[in-house]
């Protein structure tokens, strides 16, 4: 990259097909090719306390914790469910945790009977971000109406980040409006991302983040394969493509919005 970028989510506690994580190098190997920035997502009790020793070993990486919607009925259904509020809110409190996230609501992996619960945790999380004055990263997976109507009744941190975005022009525009950033992940760079890449168009430069969600979304050409944050130029190049802006302009914005966003690291 020209001007060097934030990968604003990625998950470098996960192992995928059996690879095992070695962080330095992922970090290495970014930053050689201008990503020089991670924030490091934790959303379960277990990855929220890796993301907190990662960002104290880690000078390139800042940190986000929460229950992803998927982890609260179970934990409810378990009945620790406020014990785990308790630790996140504890964990969220680090100086280098600066979003509260990925939380939101999810309606392909839960169904009908786990979604009052992940309202309520959606709630819980916002009210959290405002509290401690932290960045809201939010999971939307078919759930676009009652994750706005949500955020619009318990009213938005003032860094709200839409992370994947996945809705269609009509929400980015409206999202726009609100004053939310949009994340866009490799999914944009898939040949059937029409509405997607209407949803870019459309999005001012100051509200465009960009992230990889690793190591899963990995942008084409090297779909299915597992992501790092070394590939975000990739998605960089197609989102600049899209807007009609060069390369250079898209990073310097990118990375202006995620220190707007995220504080120094």
């Amino acid at each position: 990259m020209p001007i060097a970028v934030v990968d604003n989510h990625t998950h470098l506690d996960i192992e995928r097909e059996g690879v095992a994580v070695d962080v330095a190098d992922l970090l290495a190997r970014a930053k050689a090719v201008g990503v020089d920035r991670v924030v490091q997502i934790g959303c379960d009790l277990p990855a929220a306390r890796q993301t907190v020793e990662m960002i104290d070993t880690y000078a390139a990486m800042l940190g986000g914790v929460a229950l992803h919607p998927n982890e609260v009925p179970g934990l409810a259904a378990s009945g620790s469910l406020d014990a785990a509020y308790e630790e996140i809110e504890e964990l969220a409190q680090h100086p280098r945790v600066r979003v509260v996230g990925e939380t939101g609501l999810d309606y392909f992996r839960t169904g009908p009977e786990g979604r009052d619960v992940q309202h309520e945790s959606f709630r819980w999380h916002i009210d959290l971000a405002k509290r401690l004055d932290k960045a809201l990263q939010i999971h939307d997976r078919d759930a676009h109406a009652d994750v706005m109507r949500i955020l619009e009744e318990e009213g938005a941190p003032n860094s709200t980040v839409l992370h994947c975005f996945s809705g269609d022009l009509t929400m980015a525009q409206e999202c726009a409006e609100r004053g939310y950033y949009l994340s866009f992940a490799g999914t944009v760079t898939f040949k059937n991302a029409h509405g997607l890449r209407d949803a870019l168009s459309v999005t001012p430069l100051d509200r465009l983040l960009v992230e990889t969600d690793a190591p899963y979304l990995t942008p084409h050409p090297h779909r299915g394969a597992v992501n790092a944050p070394h590939l975000v130029p990739l998605t960089v190049r197609a989102m600049a493509a899209t807007l009609g802006v060069a390369v250079p302009t898209l990073c310097e914005a990118l990375s202006e919005n995620s220190e707007r966003v995220y504080g120094p690291w």
